[in-house]
């Protein structure tokens, strides 16, 4: 029985950064108080999860493409296990072919409904089907074949120190060229190392309506780590104005009244968002010499 709702479907050296929870409804912040209140211990046991899926608007099947003679799946898979943090990883998808490929590399494939809505409620479930318990899950992002370990262990280690947060997750700067793709994640943080809010679009946006070369802008990079007594929750509340309008299930957690840890890093954003990426890895990947 499917877990999930059944709408919509280098070495970096980081340092925490500026973050704080948006305003929300009073009866909100009250549960959101609750539960931290009965939970507020150190989350050792730490699981990573790959989510993956095949059917993709912009890019059917991206998991499976070959990313110098890799499946990006695999790559993705390969740099996360040199994570220090992660007492185990799993990917979890709803695709047989994925699962197959997966299995061929050694992965271990939690198999999960198509009707998960995002990778965060694909996650849940597959954090559901483990037969161990888990403190932390590390949600990390199959389309990043480059993301370094550093990055996972660090978002690891500022949930890990923030018993007030439910959720950490990582920024890095934005590229002024990308200042207003909506497809480039915006993030902006208070002075305590929390976020305040995400956005497709420039945040935050000045009265001359042009980038201010001299702002630090923050993109928001797709990894991300929750308690998981929370992400037992998080299928439960109810879609959220803001995360409707923006497309974006972060700001679901910070309507909610729930606080979320960012850490900054210095990485260089190289997601596979579209076929035309792919080319753009694997020169990057040259580059560095990857095998």
């Amino acid at each position: 029985m499917s877990m999930c709702s059944s709408s919509e479907s280098s070495s970096s050296k980081f340092w925490i950064v500026h973050s704080i929870v948006a305003g929300a409804a009073i009866a909100a912040a009250i549960g959101a108080g609750a539960y931290l209140g009965r939970y507020r211990k150190f989350r050792s046991r730490v699981v990573g999860i790959i989510p993956a899926r095949y059917a993709s608007s912009r890019f059917e099947g991206k998991p499976l493409v070959n990313i110098l003679g890799k499946p990006m799946i695999q790559r993705t898979w390969e740099r996360a296990k040199l994570a220090s943090t992660l007492d185990h990883i799993v990917v979890a998808t709803d695709d047989e072919k994925i699962a197959e490929c997966c299995r061929g590399f050694g992965a271990d494939v939690i198999m999960t409904s198509e009707s998960c809505r995002n990778g965060t409620e694909r996650c849940n479930e597959a954090l559901q089907k483990l037969d161990k318990k888990y403190d932390v899950v590390v949600n990390i992002q199959g389309d990043e074949p480059l993301i370094e370990p550093e990055i996972i262990d660090g978002i690891v280690k500022a949930l890990q120190a923030a018993p007030d947060a439910v959720f950490s997750t990582a920024v890095t700067a934005l590229k002024h060229e990308d200042a207003f793709d909506p497809n480039r994640v915006k993030c902006v943080v208070d002075n305590h190392g929390y976020a305040i809010y995400f956005s497709r679009g420039l945040i935050p946006y000045n009265k001359t309506g042009k980038v201010n070369p001299q702002f630090p802008y923050m993109l928001h990079l797709g990894i991300q780590s929750y308690d998981t007594k929370f992400l037992k929750i998080y299928p439960e509340l109810r879609p959220t104005p803001l995360q409707l309008e923006e497309d974006l299930e972060q700001l679901k957690v910070l309507e909610n009244g729930y606080k979320m840890k960012v850490i900054k890093v210095d990485h260089e954003a190289h997601g596979v968002d579209i076929p035309e990426d792919v080319e753009k890895i694997e020169t990057l990947m040259r580059e560095q010499s990857f095998s």
